[in-house]
């Protein structure tokens, strides 16, 4: 039986925007298991956001409880919670986050800069990282010369290069066509499918929500929907 990587029992996210208390999420209770393959859609304001920053450790809930891999992470101190960040999750985001200038083979790299591996073992785990997403002839292209759907695979490769267990992607393909879209979402099926990785993916989009197996959704702070392919 397949373990629960993340455990979301009676969530609640307030912000105080002056003297009004705002709430994003208002008791969202949810479980996803090892392998799932999870959609969360929704209107603006209904919350994903929110619940997607606290998915990602970077923000706590105002009450309720996170639980990743059975550790609860929303006590944790911030030097905890940034190793789990670097170990355990990797992030993929519409806007690609890449530094310019640089080589792919460079952003892909970044994230062992905070680790102990040495030179020779980071380049050889960033460029087995681009060969996983069918970029290794492109290693040291700069970003500049690269296509947004190459970029979004740059970004693919540095979210998998501590082997997490899980990987966030908020809009993944916002700013990709559809035929580069169906591409990347290729790659995240693969990576879902062959490696056994968890994804959760915020999205807009339906016809990119159908690529995964459970969909969610949210309105007004609260999960009103579930569907399952």
């Amino acid at each position: 039986m397949a373990a629960n990587v993340i455990e979301l029992k009676d969530l609640v996210k307030t912000y105080h925007v002056g003297e009004t208390d705002v709430r994003a999420l208002r008791g969202v209770s949810y479980t996803v298991k090892e392998g799932d393959f999870l959609a969360i859609m929704g209107p603006s304001g209904s919350g994903k956001s929110s619940l997607m920053n606290i998915l990602g450790c970077l923000d706590r809930p105002t009450s309720g409880q996170y639980l990743l891999d059975s550790v609860e992470v929303s006590t944790l101190d911030k030097n905890h919670l940034a190793r789990i960040r670097n170990q355990k999750i990797g992030f993929v985001f519409q806007s690609f986050n890449l530094l310019s200038r640089t080589t792919a083979l460079e952003n892909v790299e970044l994230p062992l800069f905070y680790s102990s591996a040495d030179s020779g073992d980071m380049t050889e785990r960033a460029l087995g990282a681009l060969a996983a997403v069918g970029l290794k002839d492109r290693a040291q292209h700069k970003t500049n010369q690269l296509s947004g759907g190459e970029q979004q695979r740059v970004a693919i490769a540095r979210a998998l290069l501590n082997n997490p267990s899980l990987i966030l992607a908020d809009e993944p393909t916002g700013n990709l066509d559809s035929k580069t879209s169906s591409e990347v979402m290729n790659i995240f099926k693969s990576l879902n499918e062959d490696k056994g990785i968890t994804m959760v993916m915020v999205t807009h989009e339906p016809d990119i929500a159908a690529w995964a197996g459970k969909r969610i959704y949210l309105k007004d702070g609260l999960i009103v929907r579930e569907e399952t392919s």
